[in-house]
């Protein structure tokens, strides 16, 4: 068993906190990710699993060994740095053997696990060269291997594609979620990019000041997110919000905020919700131009960016900005007003003081 419990755990430096007060389970064989924007406790957090900081409050459990007081070494994880963390005096079979030497495995049983490591990340005609000699992506590759021949219960991620460029990264990333199928080792992996964590994780966890604001199935997350701030941290581009009044009638449920009027089945609400709310719209669940300002949104065109994919246009309502994610073909022209149609079955509503999702 390499299930990880983290229980009640909270990390203090002197008089902050850094984690707060966190419980989560990683189920054997899991991919899960920590993600959120920097200074949220995420690689905190690995680290106290990894053992290099100490637990202030709380348990951690791998398998069913309580572990805070267990020394890195002796907890079977594997860690794999942002920085690589390689040797540059070794060559890369050195570097990717170097951890069983310590252990004093015998020579034959290195030479299999170091080979069977590179042929699995692709990189068997590297093993006699130095780290200096090879690409970012190569690079990350042999912190991989170093990791994958200790047969470690758990792989320990923090960042390890944030040095790559934009093109290496997507490679990688499905290079890793490859790996994780063919290993099926229990992982946790911090990012500060959603991308990331939407394609890769089982499970997410979204962070925001030392506490996990929301723990789930990364399609989970996306389309029930708990509060407004996951709603605004999974997506790209990010949700628009904008203030509304809400009122009732006929069965309906009415937001209406400057540019937009929209009617909801009651059904839609949890409970009561509030005369004021904070409305939620992705980017992707606006269309149009549509003729009807029924049920969209009315703003002025200020830019548009065509990606390809889609064109994202811009404008503003009531001071803050609004995009919406439409077809590229569409026909939209600068500082013009136009009507978006909204997608109602994905409006959100979120209270403005507590910040929960109310629809």
């Amino acid at each position: 068993m390499a299930e990880v419990t983290l229980t009640d755990i909270t990390k203090r430096f002197g008089d902050f906190t850094a984690v707060d007060d966190i419980s989560m389970v990683i189920e054997d064989g899991k991919f899960t990710v920590l993600v959120g924007p920097s200074g949220c406790g995420k690689t905190t957090t690995l680290r106290m699993v990894a053992g290099l900081e100490e637990v202030s409050e709380g348990e951690i459990r791998i398998g069913e060994r309580v572990v805070n007081r267990v020394p890195p070494k002796d907890r079977n994880i594997a860690m794999v740095f942002q920085n690589y963390a390689l040797y540059p005096h070794m060559d890369v079979f050195n570097n990717m053997a170097f951890g069983l030497k310590l252990r004093k495995t015998p020579k034959k049983e290195i030479q299999r696990r170091v080979n069977e490591a590179a042929e699995l990340l692709g990189i068997e005609a590297k093993l006699k060269s130095k780290p200096r000699e090879l690409s970012g992506g190569q690079r990350q590759r042999v912190a991989v291997g170093r990791a994958i021949v200790r047969n470690p219960d758990v792989f320990l991620f923090d960042e390890p594609l944030s040095n790559l460029d934009a093109k290496l990264r997507v490679q990688m990333r499905t290079e890793l979620e490859q790996l994780h199928k063919t290993l099926q080792t229990t992982t946790i992996y911090v990012t500060h990019d959603q991308v990331e964590a939407m394609t890769l994780g089982d499970r997410i966890a979204v962070m925001k000041d030392g506490v996990i604001q929301q723990y789930a199935p990364p399609q989970e997350t996306y389309d029930h997110p708990e509060n407004q701030f996951v709603a605004g941290f999974i997506g790209s581009p990010a949700m628009n919000f904008l203030p509304a009044t809400t009122t009732r009638a006929s069965g309906m449920i009415i937001l209406k905020g400057t540019g937009f009027h929209i009617e909801l089945p009651e059904s839609r609400a949890a409970g009561p919700l509030p005369d004021r709310v904070i409305v939620g719209v992705r980017p992707e669940d606006l269309d149009g131009p549509v003729t009807e300002p029924m049920n969209a949104l009315t703003l002025t065109v200020s830019v548009k960016e065509q990606l390809g994919h889609a064109l994202l246009v811009y404008g503003e309502i009531e001071g803050m900005q609004v995009v919406a994610s439409l077809d590229p073909h569409r026909r939209v022209e600068l500082d013009t007003e136009i009507h978006l149609k909204v997608n109602l079955d994905t409006v959100h509503a979120f209270d403005p003081d507590s910040l929960a999702t109310l629809i």
